[in-house]
């Protein structure tokens, strides 16, 4: 028993000798600076490299976190410094090491969003990728964190990481860890349960205890609506999922899922019209909890803290999450019918408008998503012509598959659910095919085969004419209204042409570029957006506009003209029969 107890003590020991233990403290919060320090025990090697990691969990861009990170030392157990080597510009090397490595570094955090760390008067908005440093080589180990708010009394934590005690809390390995965002404020907290299961709402704002309550109702709403979506709620961690809003003016919108919570950010105060508005993003967050986290593409396994990540199934995760993002908002009564449907032209004009279903069909749209998930580039990008966002057109053929499917006396919940069964809840990864083979499996081959072939291999439009008719929604182009196709910049010397035109519009066809400055327009100066649209109105069928501009400091002429406009109005049909709303009811009615 004595040898029992003695190895079971030994064990105890050497596991938790194994833990890395990180402290973070704010006491230059104002500055927008942290005090970061981690302690890596038991290092089996002279040398141990820590780095800053250079993407995030539900991005797909690289991001180079290691810019805000200075200040940087390195000790061992005795507390003597020891020497650092840089091979490149994210990593550190430390080097003749005892076998325990502390370091510590002062981050500079001034982005309150889904992707970047905010330290302030305020609060604490911790990112972990963009906040604390690893070890590639420990990523196996339990985590500690420990909190110092000696110098923010009031501030409270809130995360999905599990508490050990106090400001204490744990992570089973690194890539937890990585996935656990922290909001350490004043915030309010609101809760309630489903299925078996907490849900929790913290919100960091300068509102009322009111407006939170309201809110709360609508967050209800959702998760409700969703959860009735895939039939149950995911298996949280620890039985808990928790939103983590942060609508502060010093904060930037955004919205970022996570495995058991979400980051929700917006300088919109729920007073001043951001009830409404931000719960588009707590809609399509809270989807993400099972399309995505854990009905998960194949392609983002694992994921990757030191390269991009692409996948070529963005067009499902996100783009089939959007589509729903504006039909659960319904369903859960946050949006009337009217509201619902006529909101549906802005993102479909945006998609079977452009060009770029020519260049790439929804797969290879996704595989784009390094070069535009919030990356930056100083090279001028031809956007307008070749990428539609995965969000976007992967919506439009959500919404596509919906109506074909309900033409069948099928939907796209029974689809979305047959999905989760087979590869979400058991977090089994997919792939293309396996979307198309549960497609099969659910509505037939012929069916599943026809709509892979015309609209996710090539970019087809589906027939959106037919398919509203059957729901009774009309879906009309305004012919009679001309179209320019540019967009502008108005200066005291004239209309700038601000973006690029294009392809296929009259402005594209006169030779019209980016940057362009119209001077006049059949002779008469225009430098206000309203002067042009006056002219373009005005302007009889087949007539040419005679413009002159000008290029690089040159003056110019061209003529330009005009053609129909090709938007697209969607709208509630007047005379709808009853067999057309009764399959417009069960097509958005509340589950």
């Amino acid at each position: 028993m004595r040898s029992l107890l003695l190895l079971l003590l030994l064990t105890s020991m050497a596991a938790t000798s194994q833990v890395n233990t990180y402290k973070i403290s704010f006491s230059n919060a104002v500055h927008h600076e942290a005090k970061i320090e981690v302690t890596f025990p038991k290092i089996k090697s002279q040398e141990l490299t820590v780095r800053m990691s250079r993407t995030s969990p539900g991005r797909y861009a690289l991001h180079e976190f290691a810019k805000n990170v200075y200040g940087f030392k390195a000790f061992n157990s005795e507390g003597k410094e020891l020497e650092i080597t840089r091979e490149d510009p994210y990593s550190w090397t430390v080097k003749n090491t005892d076998g325990t490595v502390s370091i510590e570094y002062i981050l500079y955090a001034n982005r309150g969003d889904g992707t970047y760390s905010q330290v302030d008067a305020s609060h604490a908005h911790l990112n972990i990728p963009a906040t604390f440093m690893y070890s590639e080589e420990l990523k196996d180990r339990d985590i500690k964190l420990q909190i110092d708010l000696q110098d923010q009394p009031d501030w409270k934590i809130a995360t999905q990481l599990e508490k050990i005690n106090g400001n204490t809390f744990k992570a089973p390995d690194l890539y937890y860890f990585m996935d656990s965002p922290i909001e350490i404020s004043d915030h309010q907290i609101r809760s309630f349960e489903h299925d078996g299961q907490k849900i929790e709402f913290v919100l960091h704002h300068q509102g009322t205890e009111a407006e939170l309550d309201q809110y709360f109702e609508q967050v209800k709403a959702i998760v409700e609506q969703e959860a009735a979506v895939f039939g149950e709620l995911p298996d949280y961690d620890y039985g808990r999922y928790t939103f983590l809003a942060c609508y502060m003016p010093n904060a930037s919108g955004d919205g970022m899922e996570h495995r058991n919570s979400t980051i929700l950010t917006k300088t919109d105060a729920l007073a001043d019209g951001g009830t409404k508005g931000n719960t588009g993003t707590v809609a399509h967050e809270f989807f993400h909890g099972w399309n995505v986290e854990r009905l998960r593409p194949a392609d983002l396994e694992p994921f990757s803290f030191s390269e991009v990540n692409m996948s070529r199934n963005l067009w499902f995760a996100e783009g089939f999450t959007t589509y729903y993002t504006g039909l659960i908002l319904h369903r859960a009564g946050i949006t009337s019918e009217k509201e619902y449907i006529e909101g549906l032209s802005g993102t479909f004009n945006y998609v079977w408008n452009s060009p770029a279903t020519r260049y790439f069909n929804p797969m290879e749209m996704s595989m784009q998503a390094p070069f535009v998930d919030a990356a930056k580039s100083v090279d001028p990008v031809n956007r307008e012509i070749t990428f539609i966002s995965y969000y976007s057109y992967g919506s439009i053929l959500g919404l596509a598959l919906d109506l074909s499917l309900r033409e069948n006396d099928l939907n796209l919940d029974n689809f979305m659910k047959m999905m989760w069964q087979k590869y979400g809840k058991n977090e089994v990864a997919y792939d293309t095919e396996d979307i198309e083979n549960t497609l099969t499996a659910y509505a037939g081959k012929e069916f599943s085969n026809d709509f892979f072939a015309k609209h996710i291999r090539t970019g087809g439009q589906p027939e959106y004419k037919k398919l509203f008719d059957q729901v009774g929604v009309s879906i009309t182009q305004e012919v009679e209204k001309n179209h320019f196709g540019a967009s502008f910049r108005e200066t005291e010397n004239g209309l700038e042409i601000s973006r690029n035109t294009v392809i296929g519009s009259p402005a594209y066809e006169a030779g019209l570029d980016e940057g362009d400055l119209i001077t006049s327009v059949n002779g008469t100066p225009v430098n206000t957006s309203k002067a042009m649209e006056d002219v373009i109105a005005g302007t009889a069928e087949g007539e040419k506009l005679s413009l002159e501009y000008q290029r690089f400091g040159k003056t110019e002429t061209t003529f330009v003209e005009l053609s129909a406009d090709p938007e697209y109005k969607i709208t509630l049909s007047e005379n709808a029969s009853k067999e057309q709303l009764e399959n417009r009811k069960k097509w958005l009615e509340s589950k």
